[in-house]
């Protein structure tokens, strides 16, 4: 007979900052239904995309009312089993991208959601596969179709997705540029990539000056996760058959800031007329849904990348579940370099 025990998540009590994050003990642990697990949690990211939720104007969670737990993504083991369940194991490593919920010592899922994880994985490296690298390896294979020795552009290459752009990127011996705040160009460097201060230079003159725009110069893609005041300047900067992918929107709501409609209209415009250079916007979990054996894959790829030690994560730092919302005020700060990972259950 099993022993009630208790458990602990994050709710968010109501929609606001970062002080709306408040840990409550559950009673007892969730039961799985039919077709689900229970996962005992190892590791969560704690992400930009979780700040938006807290605050409520996250589009993919429009309607979601508190209480409820963020956490976009999980790395756990199983726990129990529900009736029926046959593809995994008690004592299995897996992962998922939960959009909300993972903020929690335990959460039950169903059974097709989840990937297997290698054992000999680190959770918190493992962990920042679904959210990061995910984006960053759909974005450069299934949208820009990149090949090696080819040539791209990464915007807040300091930031966790550009840090797994520019890790991809280092696999296919790209040429990379990438731009960051004073803070992070050391990191950028260390990454491969020709770093570019946003604050003090112009990333358009540069990259014109570097490479020569025009003729065999400029970029082959763009990854821009800033706002409308880059789109126009990244899509200049592509060649012949290049692609703006965006994605993010690193602002509290597409239209707070006015100018962004506008840069965004002129920038359709633009590709409209232009039948050589492509723009896409990437959403990772509408992808999730759409294509759930592309989401397998692409993970089950990147985790054999990082059991071969071709990927190495660039982790902030790893925190408490208790420390969430300490978590949240960092990211918003805009001080952190890479990840920040929630590590639980004595991990």
């Amino acid at each position: 007979m099993e022993t009630s025990m208790s458990y602990k998540r994050v709710v968010i009590t109501k929609f606001g900052g970062p002080d709306v994050l408040q840990v409550v003990e559950e009673a007892a642990l969730p039961e799985p239904q039919p077709g689900e697990v229970r996962i005992k949690v190892l590791a969560t990211s704690a992400a930009f995309t979780d700040t938006m939720i807290r605050k409520g104007i996250y589009p993919g969670t429009r309607g979601k009312k508190p209480p409820f737990s963020p956490g976009y993504d999980l790395v756990g083991v199983v726990d129990k089993l529900g009736e029926g369940v046959t593809k995994l194991k008690i004592g299995q490593k897996v992962a998922e991208l939960t959009v909300i919920g993972a903020y929690a010592e335990y959460i039950c899922l169903h059974e097709d959601r989840l990937v297997p994880v290698p054992d000999e994985l680190d959770a918190a490296e493992a962990v920042s596969m679904i959210l990061t690298y995910i984006t960053a390896y759909q974005m450069m294979h299934r949208l820009a179709h990149i090949h090696k020795g080819q040539r791209i552009l990464v915007h807040g290459a300091g930031g966790a997705v550009g840090t797994a752009l520019l890790q991809l990127g280092k696999t296919l011996d790209l040429e990379m540029y990438g731009t960051g705040s004073t803070s992070k160009q050391d990191l950028i460097a260390s990454l491969g990539a020709t770093p570019i201060d946003y604050r003090t230079e112009d990333f358009v003159e540069r990259i014109r000056h570097l490479t020569g725009a025009g003729g065999d110069g400029g970029v082959d893609a763009a990854f821009d996760c800033i706002n409308g005041k880059t789109f126009n300047g990244s899509f200049s900067l592509l060649k012949t058959g290049g692609t703006l992918v965006w994605y993010g929107m690193q602002l509290n709501s597409m239209w707070e800031t006015l100018p962004l409609p506008f840069d965004m209209a002129r920038l359709y415009l633009r590709t409209w007329f232009s039948n050589t250079r492509s723009t896409k916007f990437y959403s990772i979990a509408p992808w999730r849904e759409d294509h759930a054996d592309w989401f397998h894959e692409d993970l089950t790829a990147l985790f054999g990348l990082l059991s071969q030690g071709k990927l190495n994560p660039v982790i902030d730092r790893r925190m408490s579940l208790d420390e969430a919302a300490h978590a949240h005020e960092l990211i918003e700060q805009a001080a952190v370099k890479g990840k920040i990972v929630l590590v639980m259950n004595d991990q």
